[in-house]
């Protein structure tokens, strides 16, 4: 009879609308800062929080009871993609108010940016100095960002995938934003279970591996606060610190080491779970997206440490072994940081910038971030997979110019990943391109110089907002944005998480039928 009644439990839940469970979620997460700042002796910081999370809890089990009884049917794929676009964009309204009451020195626009950019995994902070905000309004930063990557990992597999939207459009038969039923494995459940049958999957995992990279970073000399929310930074890549980076860590190179590692979970879904198919034959060698990572992480930073070494021969640097090691790092920590969208800048970075000559090597990490990393992970950008989409067709021209007459590989996902996937990637890469004209333009009309509006449109499609402060010849300060600018910059940011394709699905016409 228990299992029986947990199991009505559960259906009931998998009913409500996605943004309701979210909004749930995130007022029950409340109460930790609140704790948090109990313990510290902040009051003031805690009553905010404590009675926003109450407030939260009591408007959704209200709204709950009134639309218990009127629940007629499950959320369909759409539904839950409209919740996921809604919570993007409406819920950091909700995220802000302990921010906004707690802090007390900022305006309700700036705290409602900072959730933006935290729920988005993007990063970027108006607040450049750590000491402004206290511990416990650094770790609700961090959970927010956190929860927004577990959001993404599960709705990759539950809402994304089934849609062949996110990066799936290359590797399924059906046209973007439409389900295909050929698919049995997603058509086992309704659209709600599958939401808990992900969760339930990739939760404990997404848990596990964040407490396993705290402890590491905990050991290596990191306060516990800052390893927990690095390790939480790592996890889902929003380059989110209460110290200003990994650079001024207490951990230093080792702790760089062990976050390099981690950060690999963000070059293919392959890395920790097997639930949606993004190659040909299994095993992460096998992976198109890890490999290609792999190509860049390593053969940028080579290439930048040989450009030292083809202009200094006549010099007598070349012998200075640390510093070539140290700029070799910096340049490959770095390099996988922004490729991940994660943003953490080595504490050698700026050895490598100097080792390498080049006037401006922020570009590079730029067009690392743009490129983005794996499809179905927590990494923004136009990811991997549509890169080598892209590759693959133009090897297959460049065959076909050698021999016209050539038969192309046999088997229709090689053929999907060559033809129509490679079309469907390059009509992606219009859209991106066109977005970050339009965002550009718009900075730019509204202030912004030409270079500041680039950097800041490639950072918010991309969610990579430490680019904010590498990429240029200085750092762009945020917080002295114009209001219409900072919320244009939140809407880039939502647009780069939820990617274009999705947002066109929305205007479907199934969606509104009902």
């Amino acid at each position: 009879m228990r299992a029986h009644s947990h199991t009505d439990q559960v259906a009931r839940l998998t009913r409500l609308p996605l943004i309701l469970l979210l909004a749930g979620i995130a007022a029950l997460a409340m109460f930790v800062p609140a704790l948090h700042a109990l313990l510290a002796g902040e009051h003031t910081v805690s009553r905010s929080f404590a009675y926003s999370g109450a407030l939260g809890l009591m408007v959704v089990a209200l709204i709950t009871l009134a639309t218990g009884g009127t629940a007629r049917r499950e959320p369909s794929d759409l539904d839950n993609l409209r919740s996921l676009c809604l919570a993007f964009a409406a819920l950091p309204v909700f995220l802000a108010v302990p921010f906004y009451e707690g802090l007390r020195t900022t305006t309700f626009l700036n705290a409602y940016f900072e959730m933006v950019s935290s729920f988005t995994t993007t990063g970027a902070t108006l607040y450049e100095r750590p000491e402004r905000l206290v511990d416990s309004l650094h770790l609700w930063r961090g959970m927010v960002g956190w929860l927004g990557g577990l959001l993404m990992w599960i709705a990759a597999s539950a809402v994304l995938a089934p849609l062949n939207l996110g990066g799936f459009e290359l590797t399924a038969s059906a046209e973007p934003g439409q389900s295909i039923y050929a698919q049995g494995r997603f058509e086992r459940a309704g659209s709600g279970r599958r939401v808990a049958q992900a969760t339930a999957a990739l939760a404990p995992l997404y848990v596990g591996l964040t407490g396993a990279l705290w402890l590491f970073l905990a050991i290596g000399g990191d306060r516990p606060l800052v390893a927990l929310m690095h390790a939480m930074s790592t996890m889902a890549t929003s380059g989110i610190s209460p110290i200003g980076g990994v650079a001024n860590a207490g951990s230093g190179v080792a702790g760089e080491i062990i976050i390099f590692f981690f950060m690999m979970f963000g070059l293919s879904r392959l890395t920790f779970s097997s639930d949606t198919v993004t190659s040909q034959r299994p095993g992460l060698h096998n992976d198109p997206e890890f490999r290609l990572g792999m190509v860049i992480v390593l053969g940028v930073p080579l290439m930048l440490f040989s450009r030292h070494w083809l202009g200094a021969l006549d010099t007598e640097q070349v012998e200075d072994l640390p510093s070539a090691l140290s700029a070799l790092w910096g340049g490959t920590f770095s390099v996988l940081s922004f490729l991940s969208t994660t943003g953490f800048e080595s504490a050698h970075w700026q050895q490598a910038r100097d080792w390498s000559g080049l006037g401006t090597p922020g570009l590079i990490l730029m067009g690392a971030a743009l490129m983005g990393g794996g499809v179905a992970t927590t990494a923004g950008g136009v990811k991997l997979l549509r890169v080598y989409a892209l590759y693959l067709n133009g090897q297959r021209e460049m065959e076909r110019l050698v021999h016209p007459s050539s038969v192309g590989r046999a088997g229709a996902r090689s053929r999907r990943m060559r033809r129509q996937g490679a079309f469907v990637a390059w009509i992606f890469f219009m859209l991106f391109a066109m977005s970050l004209a339009l965002v550009t333009v718009i900075l730019a009309a509204l202030g912004m110089t030409f270079e500041q509006s680039i950097i800041l449109a490639i950072a918010a499609l991309a969610t990579t907002g430490p680019l904010t402060q590498i990429a240029g010849d200085v750092p762009i300060v945020l917080n002295v944005m114009a209001p219409m600018a900072k919320l244009v910059v939140c809407a880039a940011m939502v647009l780069g998480r939820l990617e274009t394709l999705a947002i066109i699905a929305l205007v479907s016409p199934s969606l509104w039928r009902d």
